[in-house]
């Protein structure tokens, strides 16, 4: 705790948030991303297959999320994050000699467990760790400063993957399987959180955390951004990352470029749009000062339906529309997280946010299958321009309904009341 301290004063991060740093840099996902899409295409699959692989992976999601995030709450931050690392290394070694539609599919099944069992986790233990000196109020900043931590690394990465990629497709995925592997070493040596080990989650019953998930979703202050950004958002901005290679790849052809070159071309653009986010992550807390939480997701999904709709008409904006998009994700991410942990507890916070993951991979369904069938039968652009108009309407019926995003802090937020009681 002195160490969380010093750091605050002195203006350096703790050790404990230097090793969240380094671990969010084992992420290396950006080795494999730029040809993630073309080696399916190469193994022979559809993109209506593709779709299928992305449905496979949210079903696991949904299934998968209460349950891991459960066990989070009950083993410990870490141990969860242990245990989805150590599952994703495994698979991207597998995907990388996989050759077909099938095995594939029974893979992204363990992917997505891995992944489950990380995503309320890490958040989880930020937000703890810094609830144990009063700082939760920096959760944005650093998490903001992790993301770009991970895409500045991924900007390299992107170009070597790549280059890796040109040789041979399943190279980038067993890189990224190594890099993804010297998380374990990191994680082996973080804390829990005091403020975790406090709430006495290891009697945290089932019948007990579902009515803690059930509480949050219903929540006035919260439903209706659930709707809004993890819902309908995160939902139609998931079917860039799926059509942005083929899209790339026929706008390059067109210009003229050979298709040789594709995969190179595709980790410099990958690179550059990590390196935009990086940028954007880094002044998450200068953004959240500045522009607010309200008036960033009250933008947000009106500008991105927008430039979805216009890169339909004149596709050569589809380049500049994903780099705008990725470069806003994870800022957008972090920002939400912010807004979702100022508003819940500790006690169960996991499974919260895994629920929360669970819902939005649940809604991404049937947009996944609906693109997939329309991408197949007229174009993955078309697919997105679609998308791009679902997106508007549905923001300005959530509008219309309720208004999903306050700057204000609850007065009912269950970690108050506790601290109200404690003090009467």
């Amino acid at each position: 705790m002195r160490e969380l301290t010093n750091a605050r004063t002195s203006g350096r991060p703790a050790g404990g948030i230097l090793k969240y740093y380094l671990y969010k840099a084992t992420k290396g996902v950006e080795f494999y991303r730029p040809i993630m899409y073309l080696f399916f295409l190469a193994q022979g699959l559809s993109f209506t297959e593709i779709a299928v692989l992305e449905v496979i992976y949210n079903l696991t999601t949904l299934l998968g999320e209460i349950p891991t995030g459960y066990i989070g709450d009950r083993i410990g931050r870490r141990q969860s994050l242990l245990v989805g690392t150590t599952l994703i290394s495994g698979t991207l070694v597998a995907i990388g000699f996989a050759d077909s539609f099938l095995p594939l599919a029974g893979l992204y099944v363990v992917w997505s467990m891995g992944y489950n069992f990380r995503s309320g986790s890490e958040d989880a233990w930020l937000y703890d760790t810094l609830s144990d000196e009063d700082s939760t109020d920096n959760f944005a900043h650093i998490r903001g400063r992790g993301e770009a931590v991970s895409m500045a690394v991924g900007v390299g990465a992107a170009v070597l993957g790549g280059y890796l990629g040109s040789v041979d497709l399943s190279y980038p995925w067993f890189v990224a399987a190594g890099v993804t592997g010297l998380g374990i070493v990191v994680l082996l040596t973080l804390d829990e959180p005091e403020s975790f080990e406090q709430e006495q989650s290891d009697e945290l019953s089932l019948r007990q955390t579902v009515g803690i998930v059930g509480d949050v979703l219903g929540h006035p202050t919260l439903r209706a951004f659930l709707l809004y950004y993890y819902v309908l958002y995160a939902a139609v901005s998931y079917l860039v990352f799926i059509f942005f290679q083929p899209v790339f790849q026929t706008v390059v052809l067109d210009f003229g470029i050979s298709q040789s070159l594709v995969e190179s071309l595709l980790g410099w653009f990958y690179a550059a749009y990590s390196l935009v986010g990086a940028l954007l992550s880094y002044y998450t807390g200068a953004i959240k000062r500045t522009i607010g939480l309200q008036t960033w997701f009250m933008i947000l999904p009106f500008a991105v339906g927008s430039t979805l709709v216009a890169m339909y008409v004149i596709p050569v904006l589809a380049l500049p529309t994903f780099l705008l998009i990725r470069g806003l994700s994870d800022v957008t991410r972090s920002l939400a997280g912010q807004y979702i942990n100022d508003r819940i507890d500790s006690l169960g916070r996991a499974t919260v946010l895994s629920a929360m993951a669970m819902v939005s991979g649940l809604a991404v369904i049937p947009f996944q299958l609906g693109s997939g069938l329309i991408s197949d039968t007229v174009s993955p652009l078309f697919a997105l321009g679609i998308g791009g108009i679902v997106l508007l309407v549905g923001s300005t019926v959530i509008l219309l309904w309720e208004t999903p995003v306050t700057d204000d802090l609850p007065d009912s937020r269950p970690e108050d009341r506790r601290q109200q009681e404690e003090q009467v």
